[in-house]
């Protein structure tokens, strides 16, 4: 009872996220266009791209709205309270310290730093290494130690090269040097692999693992990307220096 009680507060913090989040999709949806003329057909509004944003929303909203009411109305206004004290407390605190927890971090981060930075800006072989090894080293062959050094070094990547990108620095740096936010992505992975294996000497038997990481790091996003872009046609989110490169040695006159 006690364990579906501590459920029943939680499903109100939660209902709360799915909710705002809802909320969060219906306000993008809103932006496309219900109706449009393209080409000189008039399209109508149900074969918009709009609706399957707005549906997913306008569901999250439900479900969360329906999740907070029958949370709210096992636990009560009390329940509610409790739950309030025990997040300003010590207690929460120490549960955000938690190995698992911290691990989450790192899941989560390392997706919105591909997704959000490294994906739009960034040539896409350079962001699937680097995402990779960060993952690998830290849920394959890290410690809990590891894992923390590993987020706040990400952290650390990521926002000078934020600072990089958008603030005109590259736009400045790219009449001189071609592709500087993919070299300066270069020098993060080999900053990453040498603080990484710094890391291993202490533990001899993690070194196998770190060698398979960085095969499978770099091998699988050249295999993979470029069956995509050079066997299928398909290209890249972003293609930069290596692509660049890639473009060269594909398209040289030698294969003719």
């Amino acid at each position: 009872m006690m364990e579906t009680e501590k459920l029943r507060k939680a499903d109100i913090f939660s209902g709360t996220a799915i909710l705002l989040l809802g909320l969060f999709i219906i306000s993008q949806g809103v932006q496309m266009p219900m109706t449009d003329s393209y080409a000189g057909v008039q399209n109508v509004w149900y074969v918009s791209p709009a609706l399957l944003p707005l549906f997913i929303g306008a569901t999250l909203v439900l479900f969360g709205f329906l999740l907070m009411k029958t949370a709210f109305k096992a636990v009560g206004l009390s329940g509610l309270k409790s739950a309030l004290s025990y997040l300003s407390g010590p207690e929460f605190v120490s549960f955000l310290k938690q190995p698992d927890i911290i691990r989450f971090y790192g899941i989560v981060l390392n997706l919105v730093i591909l997704v959000f930075v490294l994906v739009p800006r960034i040539d896409f072989f350079l962001a699937a290494i680097i995402f990779l090894l960060f993952f690998f080293f830290m849920f394959y062959c890290g410690t809990p130690e590891q894992v923390v050094r590993l987020l706040w070094l990400a952290l650390g990547n990521t926002l000078a090269l934020c600072i990089f990108l958008y603030t005109g620095i590259e736009e400045k740096i790219s009449g001189v040097v071609p592709f500087p936010a993919d070299i300066l992505v270069i020098l993060f992975i080999a900053i990453v692999i040498f603080t990484t294996r710094e890391q291993m000497r202490q533990r001899p038997e993690l070194k196998i693992k770190f060698r398979r990481s960085l095969v499978v790091a770099f091998v699988a996003p050249f295999t993979i990307c470029i069956i995509f872009k050079y066997l299928l046609l398909v290209p890249m989110p972003f293609e930069g220096l290596v692509v660049s490169l890639l473009d060269t040695i594909w398209y040289a006159d030698f294969w003719s």
